[in-house]
């Protein structure tokens, strides 16, 4: 549930940020009558998003055997990589509400309604794609799809972009993203793992050390697990959000281990860049 909350929260609350940041240049330039191209733009990216959910579930649901684990491992490993893609992105974008407001002045001032419906159409389609890839590679890992827990991240988002945008809430929204940033990369770590394990499942990728170690108890009398088993409250909740794997691969555990390095390195490498940007800019007299 948490990883889906997570993930449909985050997203939704970065489409209601666009959404809210075009929506408020508009009421302070004086250009309401604009508003219904935005809900329009909106209301296409959702559709538009649900067609995308379809197919993916048909294209899911059309593989047996090997094939289908190639499939869940290929959907572990794509959602990994957009998700870093997507975390690493926002760590340069300083000025987004900026640049999303000098866009939407463009097209204002040339009174191109239908550019503004595909600014706002695109950007709830990119976030609405990502979702589905996340929430399909999220639910083979954790065994199953959260609908509630999905549910509840899309309602807390809007809630609470809603309310800072019409500041009955103050939110650090770059804290926020730094803290789901980090929540989110063991998240895509874990998926890699999942996505390494299904690949060695189809005979893809070479197994090398079947268990590096194992620390997955037996099952009680009563048929329950223990903590730390997989199945067991702790075991499960661990690796339904960050990979959690009792008897890893070498393989499994390895590729766990090279993308938290060499995220941990770009990130590095980015923030210092970053750093020294905003160190020489001059200061405004």
């Amino acid at each position: 549930m948490i990883p889906s909350f997570l993930i449909t929260f985050r997203e939704t609350l970065e489409a209601a940020l666009v959404v809210g940041i075009v929506l408020g240049y508009l009421d302070r330039t004086g250009q309401r009558r604009y508003r219904p191209v935005v809900y329009w733009g909106v209301a296409l990216g959702l559709a538009a998003s649900a067609v995308g959910a379809l197919i993916f579930e048909w294209l899911a649901g059309g593989f047996t055997g090997a094939a289908e684990q190639v499939f869940e491992g290929v959907t572990m490993l794509v959602g990994a990589a957009l998700l870093t893609t997507m975390i690493l992105w926002m760590m340069g974008q300083r000025q987004v509400a900026a640049e999303l407001q000098e866009r939407v002045a463009t097209e204002v001032a040339a009174a191109r309604r239908f550019g503004l419906l595909l600014l706002v159409f695109v950007a709830i389609l990119r976030e609405g794609i990502e979702t589905v890839i996340f929430l399909g590679a999220a639910s083979f890992a954790a065994g199953g799809a959260s609908l509630v827990g999905a549910l509840a991240g899309v309602a807390a988002a809007i809630v609470l972009g809603y309310a800072a945008f019409r500041g009955a809430m103050r939110v650090n929204v770059r804290t926020f993203f730094n803290v789901t940033s980090v929540i989110l990369i063991l998240f895509a770590a874990g998926l890699v793992a999942h996505g390494i394990h299904e690949l060695q499942e189809a005979g893809v990728v070479p197994i090398v050390v079947e268990h590096v170690w194992d620390i997955n108890p037996p099952v009680r009398p009563d048929g329950s697990y223990p903590l730390l088993h997989e199945n067991g409250y702790v075991g499960s909740f661990l690796k339904a959000l960050f990979g959690y794997n009792g008897d890893p691969s070498l393989m499994e555990l390895s590729s766990w281990l090279a993308y938290l390095v060499a995220v941990a390195v770009v990130w590095r490498a980015r923030s210092s860049v970053h750093s020294r940007g905003e160190a020489e800019v001059p200061a405004s007299h």
